[in-house]
């Protein structure tokens, strides 16, 4: 029997395993997806809110700002990249100014420093960029930007190299109150466990459900993004902000913390938890949206449109804790935004729990810190050619857009919870996350693949179990 079965390995699932990796705990990790990061932690905005949207007194205000000071040193213990960019949130009207008014006071209430009203002229001065429309500004100087995708598998790495178990590609299909512990029935078999940490994102009712009477329900909220190319990344510094409404923070432009700029996202309810398609309409109205806030944005460069699923819980707030009428079952649910700021406090939360009920001793030897892929193209060229000389596949470029080399796609295979599909190759060395969107890498990338992992490149997937690339041979079609 496990102590631990984890169900989800986004972003939350992943540090809630990376924080019980520290402890003497059996933990495993279920998803149904060949790789963590392949639910809603790989398609959201990378923002790091400041923490004056969410209600007072709220989980969402109180993680919010707990993951927010947390996040200077988990990105540079896990060695990804981190930048306090800070972020605006915009009105047009005088009369709106009070709306700005009520969230400073609001995140004043939620220990949110530093925050200050900006005139048009102030706002303007500190972003030119701005539209001419902009009557005055909320300035969060705390705001931030992180890489969702480094993020999540930071946690994740941690997690594996003190002991936790991921079973990737296996998907949980009921769960069941036996004995002082649950059964888990799996696509691949019956796993037993003392404790479920409950992190499904869009399906965390689905599970909650099976073993509670107290039902609860989540709703998929689309939202639909725009990424522009690197030559407009610098069009705005700060993440900029339309007043919030009922229905989230609304349409945002920012800056990406590898130099894009990103639009986005629209908020629409859906009944289907897959539907990660993009449309005509949504597409539209995040750049007719965003055009109110920033002008002049060269849509010509957008190099790929996107969309992601938020888990809405009706309640409005994160669910975190035991289950009352269910011991042992620990909800993680209804984790949209600002999920990816307080994941790390929710790992802590969510460990402290745990370590409460059964007193587990922290490991002498765990590992807190990662050493990521190495990014050549942010080399010296003194590096560079060091590097090549040691490793000469350094010096074979894999990805011209963004100058990834063999070498990397090497390392992000061969390290804990190596890459096995091109997306899992992409999000941990950007190879593919250029101007022509892996329209020339992914062969070379499949061919590396499958000859490290000692496979045929038709068993090479881009992302599921069911999405590859050769369906046969040109002599066989002949």
């Amino acid at each position: 029997m496990k102590d631990v079965a984890i169900i989800g390995a986004g972003v939350c699932g992943c540090a809630v395993a990376k924080e019980l990796s520290r402890y003497e705990f059996d933990v495993c990790v279920f998803d149904k997806n060949e790789d963590v990061c392949e639910g809603t932690s790989k398609a959201n905005s990378g923002i790091v809110h400041g923490g004056f949207d969410a209600k007072p007194g709220s989980l969402k205000a109180r993680l919010n700002v707990l993951g927010n000071r947390m996040m200077d040193e988990v990105c540079r213990e896990l060695d990804i990249p981190f930048k306090r960019n800070g972020s605006m949130v915009l009105c047009w009207k005088e009369e709106e100014v009070k709306k700005l008014e009520a969230l400073l006071e609001q995140g004043r209430q939620n220990k949110v420093p530093g925050m200050r009203i900006l005139s048009r002229e102030e706002a303007k001065e500190m972003e030119p960029n701005l539209s001419d429309e902009v009557y005055a500004a909320l300035y969060v100087p705390t705001g931030g930007i992180v890489c969702p995708f480094e993020l999540t598998i930071a946690h994740a790495e941690v997690a594996c190299e003190n002991g936790v178990e991921f079973r990737l590609g296996e998907e949980v299909l009921s769960v069941e109150k036996k004995g002082e512990g649950y059964l888990l029935h799996t696509t691949k078999g019956d796993v037993e466990a003392r404790y479920v940490v409950n992190a499904a994102g869009v399906y965390a009712d689905r599970f909650h459900n099976m073993v509670s009477e107290e039902k609860i329900h989540i709703i998929a909220r689309k939202g639909e993004y725009d990424l522009l190319d690197k030559t407009a990344g610098s069009l705005v510094r700060c993440t900029i902000f339309q007043l919030p409404t009922a229905m989230g923070k609304g349409v945002l432009v920012t800056p990406t913390v590898h130099g894009n700029l990103l639009l986005g996202p629209t908020a629409t309810d859906v009944e289907d938890k897959e539907a990660v398609g993009t449309t005509r309409e949504g597409i539209s109205q995040v750049t007719q949206k965003a055009a109110l806030s920033v002008k002049n944005i060269p849509l010509r460069q957008v190099i790929t449109s996107f969309a992601g699923l938020r888990a809405h819980e009706d309640g409005d707030d994160f669910r975190i804790g035991e289950v009352k009428d269910a011991p042992g079952f620990i909800d993680v649910a209804g984790i949209e935004s600002p999920g990816l700021t307080s994941a790390p406090a929710i790992g802590v939360m969510v460990c402290d729990l745990l370590c409460g009920k059964e007193n587990r001793k922290e490991k002498e030897t765990a590992v807190t810190t990662r050493k990521g892929v190495t990014h050549f193209a942010s080399l010296s060229d003194e590096e560079k050619a060091a590097l090549i000389a040691e490793k000469p596949a350094f010096g074979r470029i894999v990805c011209r857009c963004e100058t990834v080399t063999e070498g990397e796609i090497l390392e992000a295979i061969h390290r804990p919870l190596g890459a096995r599909t091109v997306d899992g190759v992409k999000r941990r060395t950007r190879a593919g996350m250029g101007r022509c969107q892996a329209g020339f890498c992914s062969p070379r990338t499949m061919e590396i693949l499958a000859r490290e992992w000692g496979v045929g490149m038709e068993t090479i997937v881009k992302n599921e179990a069911d999405s590859g690339y050769i369906v046969g041979s040109n002599k066989d079609v002949l």
